[in-house]
């Protein structure tokens, strides 16, 4: 679910922007805004509460986070889902204050698309992987 709403307004809002002009983008990222306050925490509650499962079956290897190639692709996976959780916190707390521009929303959404992009790729890339 996180994953297709990044990919959405990234790939398929994000293409609207020229055509739709500056003022319609501002209400539709709004309305989104206003919306994604409401879903997106239990969202991402439920998404890493999951993830912290999955990455407890594999403690002992991340006690030794660069003695396996699975273990160091798991610890990037990690970082990346904690630097993809500091972009909706910051995402959040800026939306918050009013302070959220267009120009942070975009950025954000971006640097997000990419992040789990990677996470995907490490998801598989842990278990074909190795060195």
């Amino acid at each position: 679910m996180f994953v297709g709403t990044v990919f959405f307004e990234v790939l398929i809002l994000e293409s609207t922007r020229k055509p739709l002009g500056r003022e319609v983008m501002r209400s539709v990222e709004t309305a989104i805004g206003r919306r994604a306050r409401r879903v997106m925490p239990f969202v991402m509650a439920i998404l890493y509460a999951a993830g912290i499962a999955m990455a407890w079956q594999y403690r002992d290897s991340l006690r030794h986070p660069f003695d396996s190639s699975f273990a160091t692709l798991l610890t990037i996976k990690i970082a990346l889902a904690i630097s993809v959780l500091a972009h909706f916190i910051t995402a959040i707390t800026l939306s918050a204050r009013g302070k959220l521009k267009s120009r942070h929303f975009k950025l954000i959404h971006i640097s997000v698309f990419c992040h789990v992009v990677l996470i995907v790729f490490l998801a598989k890339a842990m278990f074909y992987i190795a060195w």
